[in-house]
């Protein structure tokens, strides 16, 4: 007589109990000023096939939690818990020898940043396979071939040739797919993907995601999935838990979270994420919003809610004044190469377009699509093959000297990451006051007061005047590139992704500096960024860029409501959240 062993009382049993089972989990960070609770008090199950998202800001203890679960913590942590049942084996009190035949062969770990994770001097495809030979599931050659296998099962083109290659010849997009191959070649049964997607397009963070949502199903794998993305979450997980100052405060189905929030941090993370905020939503969340919530994650004053975007004197008036910037045929041609056969790249290829005074233009496109070498021209940080560009109707395309030294006045950039782009040594008053200095504007004491004076505008605290990039949060470093922008009372800023790498909740922080700053000092903005959910609350008019040409250009709304062109219709179609149950979402 057979038995179907898959159900028997006990498979049965065990398949109706949580893969994973956290109980009462606290994480502290030992400093030289005492102790952090990162994490308190923390409980949450994940189901066998379960997809569950922990959102939150930086700081939340999101990433903390997820990284004890599998002892990834450093030194200075010191982690408590009841029990973190997993499949029945309790990695809280588990020993070195046990965490180590879990960890990469039942759990898969997908971290966020692929640069810092990958080997630089190793192939891909033995950095693949090192997790079967580790845990002594394949000997070499049969890893080398499964490696190939699972770069094709996480979406990389051509993988045999993919694993013959190194990081640094892979874009991100395909760095981040290595990624996913490495956590799931040995077939894990609980994937954690930390911020796997937060730096990349949004339409390849589509393709990624989607193929972690391919592989969960085809082999039942669960997934605990870390994002700062309340569209993503709503988008790919059957349970979103809200983690805020190290403790669960909200979770539930999407269609509860986001529809009927019932935490005022909840509240304010819908708020302030682009891509679930129709038009009159943000209002309708922030009619029932604590005002202290408000100011604490949107930065605004104690007591005052956050302003939203269609709610500054303006911001909804996209009539056309005089253009203050014109690009007119824009080509830029880079030579290639003798060693790849010469010739030449079209990076931008006949572009036009006006910014008016006082108004907002954003470029938006994937990585590769030419925005950012746009904006270069217009910035003449590089020259134009041909065409042209006028500033108040004056032509500067060949402006140089005096003449460009001048034009350096006009028009100033923000920098895409901001602790990159401020000097380490300086303090906050000498970065903000530096282009004065390099002008020889003002006296000493001008120059200190014009910084003060600019850090208030900012909204920053005098107390910032004195400390350096590294003692800021990125939310502040971004208000500083601000402020030292601002310091020669130009016309026009570029601004080169200035949010991207930034949380929802401080992105609006930001973007609502923005607007506001346009009101009161009538700037011109060219706004450069791959997010149209972003461009939808900052730009007046947007142009779609693809492959170096401008395929489709038009006032915000109409592009969203009407888009014209298959390729912008699949940029709003990749916007996360796009499809979420029960959740308010962008032009639809």
């Amino acid at each position: 007589m057979s038995i179907d062993l898959a159900h028997t009382p006990a498979t049965a049993a065990r398949a109706a109990e949580p893969l994973l089972d956290i109980r009462h989990l606290a994480v502290r960070y030992r400093t030289n000023d005492g102790h952090i609770d990162a994490v308190r008090d923390v409980s949450l199950t994940i189901g066998r096939g379960e997809k569950v998202a922990i959102v939150g800001e930086s700081g939340s203890g999101k990433s903390t939690t997820a990284h004890a679960i599998v002892h990834l913590l450093p030194n200075a942590a010191e982690t408590h818990a009841d029990s973190i049942l997993f499949d029945g084996i309790d990695l809280a009190t588990a020993s070195r020898a046990q965490l180590r035949r879990v960890r990469g062969a039942r759990i898969g770990l997908v971290p966020q940043d692929p640069i810092v994770s990958l080997n630089p001097v190793k192939k891909i495809g033995a950095q693949v396979a090192e997790t079967l030979i580790v845990h002594g599931l394949a000997d070499r050659k049969s890893a080398a071939y499964r490696a190939v296998d699972a770069l094709e099962k996480a979406g990389l083109p051509e993988p045999e040739l993919r694993a013959q290659q190194y990081p640094h010849e892979l874009s991100g997009g395909m760095r981040q797919r290595v990624l996913i191959a490495i956590a799931i070649i040995a077939s894990p049964e609980l994937i954690i993907a930390d911020e796997p997607t937060s730096a990349l397009d949004v339409t390849v963070q589509r393709q990624i995601l989607d193929h972690i949502d391919l592989l969960a199903a085809e082999t039942g794998t669960s997934v605990l999935l870390i994002t700062h993305d309340l569209g993503v979450a709503a988008d790919r997980a059957d349970r979103i838990v809200v983690m805020n100052q190290g403790e669960i405060v909200e979770q539930g189905t999407p269609a509860e979270v986001l529809g009927s929030p019932t935490h005022a941090y909840t509240r304010a993370l819908i708020a302030a994420a682009p891509s679930l905020n129709a038009a009159g939503q943000v209002e309708r969340v922030l009619e029932v919003l604590d005002p202290d919530v408000a100011a604490r994650v949107f930065g605004g004053r104690a007591g005052e809610p956050f302003v939203a975007r269609s709610r500054l004197p303006g911001a909804a008036d996209a009539t056309l004044a005089p253009a203050v910037l014109s690009a007119r045929n824009l080509v830029k041609d880079f030579a290639l190469p003798r060693a790849s056969g010469g010739g030449t790249q079209r990076a931008v290829d006949d572009v036009s377009f006006d910014i008016p005074r006082g108004q907002t233009f954003a470029l938006v496109g994937e990585s590769g699509s030419g925005k950012s070498t746009t904006a270069r021209l217009v910035l003449r940080l590089a020259e134009a093959t041909s065409g042209t560009i006028e500033l108040d109707g004056r032509d500067i395309t060949r402006a140089s000297g005096a003449e460009l030294r001048g034009l350096r006045r006009r028009i100033q950039l923000v920098h895409q990451n901001p602790y990159a782009s401020l000097n380490p040594r300086l303090t906050v008053e000498q970065i903000v006051a530096d282009p004065l200095v390099a002008f020889g504007l003002g006296s000493r004491a001008d120059r200190r007061r014009r910084a003060a004076e600019l850090v208030d505008v900012v909204a920053l605290p005098r107390t910032a005047l004195g400390r350096r990039a590294s003692e800021l949060s990125g939310g502040q470093r971004q208000r500083v590139a601000i402020a030292r922008a601002l310091a020669l009372n130009p016309d026009l800023l570029v601004l080169d992704e200035p949010v991207s790498a930034l949380d929802v909740s401080i992105q609006a922080q930001i973007l609502g500096l923005l607007s506001s700053l346009q009101s009161s000092l009538g700037l011109s903005y060219l706004f450069i960024s791959h997010d149209l959910a972003v461009v939808r609350q900052i730009a007046h008019r947007v142009g779609v860029m693809r492959l170096g040409e401008l395929v489709e250009t038009g006032d915000v709304e109409q592009v969203f409501s009407a888009s014209a062109h298959p390729y912008t219709r699949a940029l709003l179609d990749a916007i996360p959240g796009a499809h979420a149950s029960g959740a308010p979402v962008i032009g639809r």
